[in-house]
């Protein structure tokens, strides 16, 4: 999984400068194939990579059955001033990701099952979320509802974008919203993954709305980051505070799943809530 295309490079008899990598959590130098092969999960310490939004398609949906939609381009809705312009940053953010914004919208099947999945891609201005992003999250409920379809969200985000100020707070209510209106009016689950990091304002609206919420191992999951809380209560935190396995324990996700069991996990919850 996820290795084919480092496998063509070593068939070709020379060995790639890139061939290991070092593991930010447990800084052990690991075999970078065998990182891969494993989902990009650390084979020492279970460090969780994060994913690129087609990586994630890849893990998750069906082969071939995925189909993007909602495609919306964000644009400088402020006239944003800043070292680098707000519309350089997008042009950016948009080439080095493949994607228009920093969440990819369609439907596709997991397990032959139709849904409606939403899925983050961090490495777009930190997964933040603007005008578009709230858009296009409100479209994906409305759509699930018009075809009476579950929804699946893969999230890492940093929260709102600073860039569209209090317009990308206002996604906030909109997404919880359009959240609302799709337990009001679709009998079928929303079920949400939060990835390292989910914080800010995502967290503070759609993110813990699922009727099931998944963490991935180790995630950072809160609203501001915990220097930043220490600094403001003045008191040092508990250990492993606001990682994935502490909102466990205290009732703020349902469950923490391995990468590799994440696919088979959606679809077994899809089965049971689904009449």
């Amino acid at each position: 999984m996820l290795e084919s295309t480092e496998n063509k490079r070593l068939v070709k008899g020379k060995v790639p400068p890139d061939l290991w990598m070092k593991c930010p959590d447990c800084e052990n130098i690991v075999y970078k194939p065998e990182v891969l092969k494993n989902f990009k999960v650390c084979p020492k310490c279970n460090y969780h990579f994060r994913l690129s939004w087609k990586e994630w398609l890849e893990i998750l949906i069906d082969k071939d059955s995925f189909e993007e939609k909602f495609k919306i381009k964000p644009f400088d809705i402020l006239g944003f001033k800043d070292t680098i312009s707000y519309e350089s940053r997008l042009k950016s953010a948009q080439e080095s990701t493949g994607t228009e914004e920093a969440i990819v919208t369609g439907k596709g099947k997991i397990n032959n099952r139709d849904c409606f999945v939403g899925i983050f891609e961090f490495s777009f201005m930190g997964g933040s979320m603007g005008v578009v992003v709230g858009e296009k999250i409100a479209s994906l409920f409305e759509n699930a509802i018009n075809e009476n379809l579950p929804v699946l969200l893969v999230i890492s985000s940093g929260g709102a974008r600073m860039q569209e100020g209090m317009f990308s707070l206002m996604q906030m209510a909109k997404t919880v919203a359009a959240v609302s209106s799709f337990k009001k009016n679709c009998k079928k689950p929303y079920i949400s993954v939060l990835s390292d990091p989910t914080t800010g304002g995502v967290a503070a609206s759609f993110a813990f709305l699922a009727d099931i919420v998944i963490a991935e191992p180790k995630s950072l999951i809160g609203f501001a980051g915990p220097r930043v809380i220490e600094q403001t209560i003045g008191q040092t935190l508990p250990p492993g505070f606001q990682k994935a396995e502490f909102l466990l324990e205290k009732g703020m996700v349902d469950l923490i799943v391995e990468r590799k069991e994440l696919k088979n996990k959606i679809s077994k919850l899809f089965h049971l809530l689904i009449k």
